[in-house]
């Protein structure tokens, strides 16, 4: 983390947060967010609030464009690949925007978050539901994507800030419901408007929720001094060690070799693990609607409302984690029940891909079941991960989430890359499957004719319409009959397209559910690259001995406390 230098001005700001009408400069408070004493709890949990709240929002405007896919994909004329290097450039943009959040650091976290909200609700109210074609639409999501890079970083940092070790996985809990609570409200709002609505008013919804929350932080987000927010704080009662501290620190000194500092195993290695975990959530934020379209026939809106099961447990699960997490101060116990329980229930899932029949409920089941299970591991890998990373320097926080939103997005963009190479029926039911659908329906009285007088029509196929024998054009008339010849007539068009692509949707239609099986198995895979990982990251197996830490760790404040204020 590159820090930022105490402001001389620390002292009107912090008056400023307090609401006193004797600040002067109240226009600074929105860019000049500083705090040079830690906040008291209710204001430290409003801070809190709006920070996933951002985030909710952001991943909003993010992964609606994936609830909507299919439409798009026909405004645009785009192909099915297209649209999925749209996805690919995009978090490619995002992993680096990342690495700039870390360098960054020195405009302040905050200011990177509301002003960073501002420009993703403007893209998605006023730039994507207008953009006239298919190539400006992926450079305004790669910006979209950029944004959403930088708070990645950003967001997870200022709820580290404001959160003790003690309670971190409980933060941390709130904070990952942000891309669920966000994909829960992109398949809510779907699933209740798309039958009035188009998808170019789902982006604008989402962009008018960024300004709503936008105006909100604006006025009401603040962050830690860097003094403050680059060391470690176990629990709320070393508020006054870390604040009598804060005095003789040298921020500069502190974050000296942030980035060498981070290329470790247990930093590089568990961001790397939890990216690969995570490859069936991306699935399902990217995928679902194209898999569970092609595969079973559901359309966008009933397809957002059987993924409302999975992000509605996974967001409960997240808090609940949290809490007991922090409740018997361990976090890898929790990882490890997560990973092994989604890995075998994912199993069940990926199984199920080949099996046309299965229910609606069926699958309802098991994403209320991966969602728990990947909730009770995630929230207190990311607690765990921040504490990994403050036990190298505190200082460096940003710098080694910006190294995992640097890993995280890469893995997305090049599994989302992988995923067309592995399910190759994708592309021809995405790009052809609803007009072959179409004109079968709508050519049906006309293959019937032809099924009936095969050899005939197989005869008249080898002409031209305007160059068909005499006798021929007889014994058609003659077998057939002129209303029957009139109706086949009538659906060259519709025969013409079966003729094209039909052989091609069918067999993809066929190859599809093993393919993607094979996707879901990959994804299965990852789960299980993340649970050795758990072994390197900071933190106890025991309660028993947490416990103990943590009674040890107070004393240890206790007496530096006691010596401060001989000192003083």
């Amino acid at each position: 983390m590159t820090a930022m230098p105490a402001s001389p001005d620390d002292t009107n700001l912090t008056t400023a947060d307090t609401g006193s009408p004797e600040s002067p400069h109240r226009a600074t408070r929105l860019w000049r967010r500083d705090l040079s004493h830690y906040p008291a709890t209710s204001r430290r949990m409003a801070y809190l609030a709006i920070v996933v709240l951002t985030t909710v929002v952001l991943y909003y405007a993010l992964y609606v464009q994936y609830a909507v896919a299919t439409s798009i994909i026909t405004h645009f004329h785009m192909t099915y690949s297209y649209f999925v290097w749209v996805s690919v450039i995009g978090n490619a943009i995002g992993a680096f925007a990342s690495l700039v959040a870390g360098l960054a650091d020195r405009w302040g976290r905050a200011n990177m978050v509301v002003y960073g909200l501002l420009v993703a609700a403007l893209l998605s109210l006023l730039g994507l539901p207008n953009a006239p074609d298919k190539a400006t639409y992926l450079v305004l999501f790669a910006c979209l994507s950029f944004i959403e890079g930088i708070v990645l970083v950003a967001t997870p940092a200022l709820i580290r800030d404001f959160s003790p070790q003690l309670g971190r996985a409980t933060a941390m809990g709130y904070w990952t419901m942000g891309p669920v609570i966000g994909s829960l409200v992109v398949t809510v709002v779907t699933s209740s408007t798309l039958s009035f609505a188009s998808w170019q008013d789902e982006l604008r919804y989402s962009g008018y929720a960024g300004l709503a929350v936008f105006l909100l932080a604006l006025f009401g987000l603040r962050e830690l001094s860097p003094r403050l927010r680059d060391q470690i704080m176990v629990s709320l009662r070393d508020r006054a060690l870390v604040e009598a501290r804060a005095k003789g620190m040298d921020p500069r000194a502190a974050a000296a070799g942030h980035w060498r500092q981070m290329l470790r195993l247990d930093v590089l290695g568990s961001a790397t693990a939890v990216s690969l975990f995570l490859l069936l959530y991306f699935g399902a934020v990217g995928n679902f609607v194209v898999y569970f379209s092609a595969t079973f026939g559901y359309s966008e809106q009933r397809t957002n409302g059987l993924a409302n099961w999975y992000w509605a447990a996974n967001a409960v699960a997240l808090v609940v984690a949290g809490l007991l997490s922090d409740r018997l101060k361990v976090r890898k116990p929790f990882m490890v029940v997560g990973a092994v329980g989604s890995i075998v229930v994912s199993t069940l899932f990926a199984l199920r891909a080949t099996q046309a029949h299965t229910g609606y409920y069926t699958f309802a089941a098991l994403f209320v079941a991966i969602g728990v299970l990947t909730g009770v591991a995630y929230a207190p890998w990311m607690a765990s991960f921040t504490e990994t990373v403050e036990k190298h320097n505190p200082a460096a926080t940003a710098t080694g989430l910006a190294v995992w939103g640097w890993i995280i997005r890469a893995v997305v963009a090049i599994s989302t890359a992988f995923v067309p190479v592995v399910v190759t029926s994708a592309t021809p039911l995405v790009e052809h499957g609803a007009q072959v659908k179409a004109a079968s329906i709508q050519a049906a009285p006309a293959l019937a004719i032809i099924d009936a007088h095969p050899k005939l029509f197989a005869e008249l196929e080898a002409y031209p319409p305007t160059a068909v024998p005499p006798a021929l054009a007889a014994q058609a008339a003659r077998e057939v009959g002129a209303a029957d010849l009139a109706t086949v007539r009538k659906a060259q068009p519709q025969l013409a397209l079966l003729h094209r692509y039909g052989s091609q949707v069918q067999n993809a239609a066929a190859q599809g559910p093993e393919q993607w099986r094979t996707w879901w198995l990959i994804c299965v895979a990852g789960q299980v690259i993340f649970l050795p990982f758990i072994f390197v990251m900071a933190g106890r197996w025991s309660p028993r001995k947490a416990r103990d830490e943590a009674v040890e760790h107070q004393r240890v404040v206790d007496r530096e406390l006691a010596a401060l204020a001989q000192e003083g």
